[in-house]
């Protein structure tokens, strides 16, 4: 039995955005994938609102981690650290041989746009990660605040990991001036894993083109440069995730952005009543997550328990992450999901735990 996923990713993928990718093969310097590339690009231009570029690799959002601190970080960066993912672009950046500094917070806590501030007053970076979505603590950072100090030092770039929230949660991009914004399809785009998206301002395709270590793959430059000549890629592509891609685009641009962006948060406020009703929630109160939500286990359940027993229900839910397992669970709200699906979730929890 198919257990649906209302897990942080991968998140349940509709069946027809699965057979999508069951079409016959084409060649990836092909003509045909040249149209079906392109209007994937204008299809996620048209629902993010945005003019810069976007480049869609073969990846999971780790890798437009690394590849945002290989294209646009000579030498020192500041990495916001609040929680798993958070942490995990600190040490991409030290593995990347850069001078990483770090803003460390408690996990459940919001990076708060004043400790940037004072940062960036002490020393220049090249650049400020930030996970906008921290999807180990149900954390949302305060883009709009934190963007009005990022403004004040336009030597620095902003790159925000969207991973976990981007077509779920409402993310100006071009308004707040995020320069790389990153996000996988296997979240909020509710598709398969294996492709990554990431939107890339002017300034930081320039500073691309004067980074000589760049490294390979994830060249920002050389990935644009081939779209520019033939709208195709420098490596092969997913192929059969792109097919999925295109037709999801479709599906969401049909929704409507503001319509999917409203059911996202009607799915996030129904649950976050139900975790202070029985529970407590674990993130900083104002910082809760829209996609997901991380509860505080204040009845001491057995949480590998009740997700057995869901399973059997045909439902699956997440257990805490790391050193928070058994102490949170994290329910996700996330993709094509429904606030009707959401409703049976939490009813079947209830009825388990007799509540």
């Amino acid at each position: 039995m198919h257990k649906k996923l209302f897990i942080p990713g991968p998140t349940e993928v509709r069946d027809d955005i699965l057979q999508a990718q069951a079409k016959p093969m084409i060649g990836h310097r092909s003509k045909e994938f040249s149209a079906l590339y392109e209007g994937i690009v204008n299809k996620i231009k048209q629902a993010l609102n945005t003019k810069n570029y976007v480049i869609v690799f073969t990846s999971s959002g780790t890798g437009i981690m690394e590849g945002a601190i290989r294209n646009c970080v000579y030498k020192d960066v500041l990495c916001c650290v609040n929680g798993a993912f958070s942490d995990r672009w600190f040490k991409i950046a030290k593995a990347c041989g850069k001078n990483a500094d770090a803003i460390t917070v408690e996990w459940g806590k919001a990076i708060k746009p004043e400790m940037i501030e004072e940062k960036l007053k002490q020393k220049k970076y090249d650049a400020v990660t930030l996970v906008h979505n921290e999807s180990s603590t149900g954390v949302r950072a305060p883009l709009e605040e934190i963007a009005e100090v990022m403004k004040k030092y336009p030597d620095t770039f902003w790159l925000v990991d969207t991973v976990s929230s981007l077509m779920g949660d409402k993310i100006e991009i071009d308004k707040l001036g995020i320069d790389v914004c990153l996000a996988s399809v296997q979240k909020c785009f509710a598709l398969p894993p294996g492709l990554a998206v990431c939107t890339v301002t002017e300034r930081a395709l320039e500073r691309t083109r004067t980074i000589t270590d760049r490294g390979y793959y994830f060249d920002f430059d050389a990935m644009l440069k081939r779209y520019e000549k033939d709208r195709q890629t420098p490596t092969t592509p997913a192929v059969t995730l792109m097919y999925a891609l295109d037709k999801q685009m479709d599906k969401i641009l049909a929704e409507g952005m503001e319509n999917r962006y409203k059911r996202h948060l009607e799915m996030a406020k129904y649950v976050r009543e139900w975790a202070k009703k029985y529970f407590a929630l674990f993130p900083e109160p104002g910082y809760e997550s829209v996609t997901l939500t991380c509860v505080d286990n204040t009845r001491k359940i057995t949480v590998a328990d009740l997700n057995s027993e869901l399973g059997k229900r045909g439902f699956q839910i997440s257990n805490g992450y790391g050193d928070l397992k058994e102490k949170t669970f994290r329910i996700a709200h996330m993709g094509d999901l429904t606030l009707d699906e959401i409703k049976e979730l939490i009813d079947n929890i209830n009825d388990i735990l007799k509540l």
